[in-house]
């Protein structure tokens, strides 16, 4: 989550051409911050507090989920492979264009739920 949040601070120098693109980077800065949020909540601390404290170190600061601490990731072991972190990224990215360039999305279709059974059914008509 640190890398992603690290990335944000590139992602904010940009500047769109319209208020869709501005809007747009807007989307991608938060979504950066959506690893580390879920991290944090899942460890059972506040998300907003662990990014605000991130953001305030620099390099391999960050949080250690498993113990709660702040510190340098890379000492305590932590490490998230570039490759995995920048795949995920691209995966997202090209999803998210498609999504938009085709103006459609394919999902399953919703099942009917079966009505449910009388409660006497000998007076059923």
């Amino acid at each position: 989550g640190v890398a992603l949040l690290r990335a944000r601070s590139m992602v904010k120098e940009l500047k769109g051409a319209n208020s869709d693109q501005d809007a747009g980077i807007q989307i991608v800065l938060r979504a950066l911050e959506a690893p580390l949020r879920v991290i944090a909540s899942n460890a059972g601390d506040e998300p907003s507090v662990v990014v605000a404290k991130v953001l305030e170190g620099t390099g391999n600061f960050g949080y250690n989920a498993a113990t709660g601490e702040y510190g340098d990731l890379v000492e305590a072991g932590v490490v998230d492979p570039t490759k995995v972190t920048r795949t995920a990224l691209q995966n997202a990215a090209s999803i998210a264009g498609l999504i938009l360039t085709t103006d459609a999305s394919v999902a399953e279709a919703p099942k009917d739920a079966d009505p449910a059974p009388s409660a006497a059914p000998e007076l059923e008509y």
